[in-house]
């Protein structure tokens, strides 16, 4: 007759599928295995969140930039409104609206200003078309050939990031 301490023990770890014959090895092994998919599990949910991070990020971005191309025609119209000379005006409520017009121009800018928009300053530069949008031509009479000689409308730019671009003027030769 055999008693079980006569019967060698022998356990398989789930991984590995090696066998031992001391049970505090393979409770170490097992422990090991363990140990690792956690760290894997950790790693993968870290770089879930990393993921889900940037895109909601590039998301906002991307409806932050939309909404404000959209408010662009206003302060457009805005400065067309102000290109109308206040000396212009005969009476004193004349002079106090085109006042109100540029304060409030000024205020839509300051907002712009707030979310990272900025005007591009574009005349005198030479024409790049991933940056600029080429309506009309003129000669270079001695200018060097593809300089933008002027901003029909104005650009703006979010950072490094185009929002929307120049309508301009360009030399040819």
């Amino acid at each position: 007759m055999t008693t079980n301490d006569d019967i060698p023990v022998t356990r398989g770890t789930a991984d590995t599928g090696t066998q031992t014959s001391d049970p505090a090895e393979a409770l170490q092994q097992e422990r090991d295995d363990l140990q690792d998919r956690l760290l894997r599990t950790a790693a993968e949910f870290d770089n879930y969140r990393k993921r889900t991070d940037k895109e909601r990020r590039e998301l906002t971005d991307y409806i932050t930039s939309d909404i404000l191309r959209e408010m662009l025609p206003v302060v457009d119209d805005l400065e067309r409104a102000m290109r109308v000379p206040a000396n212009l005006a005969a009476s004193a409520e004349l002079a106090a609206f085109h006042q109100g017009i540029t304060l409030i121009h000024r205020q839509w800018l300051d907002l712009l200003r707030k979310r990272g928009v900025e005007p591009m300053d574009v005349v005198g530069q030479p024409f790049d078309p991933e940056w600029h949008e080429g309506v009309a031509n003129e000669p270079a009479n001695g200018r060097p050939d593809g300089l933008i000689t002027a901003e029909l409308r104005r650009g703006y730019r979010i950072g490094a990031k185009l929002l929307r671009a120049p309508m301009v003027r360009v030399t040819n030769a």
